[in-house]
């Protein structure tokens, strides 16, 4: 089977290929790690590691369950060891399945023969039990669904897209999400999001209700409808709490801040903080939530005109996280400014919008951009024909232009 590279992770990968640390994927369920890996054994293979030195064990995978003991599976990879002193790749996919899995790592990392790669599906088991038992020995790199470049290029090399134009590959990338798994065929839209349903529901019972024991799941799949209901508005815990409660459902805002918290640590959501431009700190209270993939909103929802302004909010989001920057919600004054993100010296300014040809919609847009004085990048990026141009050094451009422009400048 053909597997389309995703050169920004692989590359990324194949550079830490022989380095003495455990090379950790995470991100939300089929988003495409496990095809990571695979390509990742076919890099080792073109360069010549023989495949009695490559183990790459699936532990959704049945037929390893057996393997899931951390002392059984300890003696299955020790076996396996060169006896010529040379490296043995170990790729494992879905580690955390494995019961005290960071035992075997420790272990594995300590004999200085193993080059480890993992992949997992929840932030805080991977991440708080890694530096816990093997601080400074990993790297994590967080694998995202496809960017909308990634979208439009698996379009055309599957041809699932012939002949569509990039403004039309957006409307679908819009209304579908970028799982990687929507190109198996030229799906539906409504099978494509029945697929995408199926996988939020997969990833809501495993990957939350079952791993954290949650005891109502009922009124934890409200509060996750709220959140994906209300992705890229500024809400608390205590507002979904209030607002359950007027719908006669009983909830302590505790307990909600608990079901959103676990739904980020799967990557059914992205928690965004605010942060004050004046004050230069970040707000300790009303956060945004994007979802893990915008098409999980549509899926569970359905299409609605009210939710666009956020859809285009969360992929925008993604994007910039993509890129690698630290992204916050703006606050200058009493305005917002959608995204202020960060990469180290870089930084970008970002409005989204559906629409700017409304006068007012046009000045509240623009007016937090204008207020700051520095000559980072500002972009005001809309679904809008008629775009260009710059106002006092704020850009205007379409949705897609911008996701697909290589680099953002002044």
């Amino acid at each position: 089977m053909r597997y389309l590279d995703r050169p920004l992770y692989t590359d990324r990968l194949a550079g830490y290929v022989d380095t003495p640390f455990a090379k950790v994927l995470t991100g939300i369920r089929r988003c495409g790690k496990s095809v990571l890996l695979r390509l990742l054994r076919e890099r080792l293979s073109s360069r010549g590691v023989p495949g009695e030195r490559i183990v790459h064990l699936d532990f959704d995978d049945l037929r390893n369950a057996h393997l899931r003991v951390p002392q059984v599976l300890h003696a299955y990879l020790a076996e396996r060891v060169p006896s010529d002193g040379g490296t043995l790749y170990v790729l494992l996919d879905e580690i955390q399945e494995v019961v005290e899995w960071e035992k075997v790592v420790n272990s594995l990392l300590a004999s200085g023969r193993v080059d480890l790669y993992l992949t997992g599906s929840n932030s805080r088991l991977l991440a708080s039990e890694l530096a816990t038992y093997i601080a400074g020995r990993y790297v994590s790199i967080e694998v995202s669904t496809l960017s909308f470049g990634e979208f439009v290029r698996f379009a055309q090399e599957t041809g699932h897209g012939a002949g569509l134009s990039t403004r039309d590959l957006f409307t679908k990338f819009q209304a579908r999400g970028g799982f990687p798994g929507l190109f198996a065929a030229d799906f539906f839209d409504e099978q494509a999001r029945q697929i995408v349903a199926d996988i939020y529901a997969s990833a809501v019972l495993r990957d939350v209700v079952s791993r954290n024991q949650i005891r109502s799941p009922g009124l934890f799949e409200r509060v996750a409808r709220y959140a994906l209901d209300n992705v890229g508005n500024i809400f608390s815990a205590r507002r979904v709490s209030d607002f359950l409660r007027s719908e006669s459902m009983s909830v302590g805002h505790q307990t909600v801040a608990d079901y959103l918290q676990a739904m980020t640590d799967a990557y059914i959501l992205r928690r965004v903080r605010r942060f004050d431009l004046r004050g230069r700190a970040h707000l300790a209270t009303m956060e945004k939530y994007y979802c893990g993939d915008h098409g999980m909103v549509n899926a569970i929802l359905g299409p609605s005109m009210t939710r666009l302004p956020g859809i285009l909010e969360n992929i925008v989001h993604a994007e910039l996280v993509r890129r690698g920057y630290e992204v916050s919600i703006g606050k200058v004054g009493a305005a917002e400014i959608d995204f202020v993100a960060q990469r180290r010296d870089e930084r970008v300014y970002v409005q989204v919008s559906a629409s700017i040809l409304d006068p007012a919609t046009r000045q509240r847009e623009y007016a937090p951009l204008l207020a700051i004085a520095d000559s980072y990048p500002k972009y005001v990026v809309t679904l809008d024909d008629v775009v260009g141009g710059s106002t006092r050094g704020v850009r205007h451009a379409r949705v897609p232009d911008f996701l697909l422009d290589a680099a953002w400048s002044a």
